[in-house]
């Protein structure tokens, strides 16, 4: 459980991370940028748990991995948008940070919210409120793959033998 984190359309990897911080792939510093220009109250006050919730075309702009990385290690535990753009979608996943995706309103929610995602099911639901949506839930795979901690914990955890059979 934790804070929600509210964005609009066509959020950049810039504005996710601006570019002069990412001379480092060190999460923890990066996470002290994640987001500092557009709510510098993000890098001091988010926790573990807390989730970001956006509209269209999240993580659009550079490819860098380093924006998702800045998230996760701010403690974000899953991002909840309409959509994403497609590399950041695939940097998500590769370093274990949940993004999901759903049509619904995300207006039912406000920022600041307390919620809880169960990427199982695929349910976002406040715990301030009554709000809550359903998101399309996520493959197993993909979840273990989010436990892991990214696809190189995954494939370093798990026999190759037995992902390809």
């Amino acid at each position: 459980m934790g804070r929600i984190w509210k964005f609009g359309d066509d959020v950049n990897t810039d504005v996710i991370i601006p570019a002069r911080y990412n001379i480092t792939i060190d999460p923890q510093e990066l996470a002290k940028y994640v987001f500092c220009e557009d709510r510098p109250d993000l890098p001091k006050e988010a926790q573990q748990g807390d989730i970001l919730i956006a509209g269209e075309n999240f993580g659009c702009g550079s490819s860098r991995e380093h924006a998702p990385i800045a998230i996760k290690a701010a403690g974000i535990t899953a991002v909840v948008a309409k959509s994403y753009a497609r590399i950041f979608h695939r940097n998500a996943m590769n370093i274990g940070l949940a993004v999901l995706e759903t049509d619904e309103d995300l207006d039912v929610f406000s920022d600041g919210d307390n919620a809880e995602v169960d990427l199982s099911t695929g349910v976002l639901r406040s715990t301030t409120g009554n709000a809550h949506i359903q998101t399309k839930p996520l493959p197993q795979v993909m979840i273990q793959l989010i436990e892991a901690g990214g696809l190189a914990s995954f494939v370093r955890d798990h026999d190759i033998e037995e992902l390809v059979t």
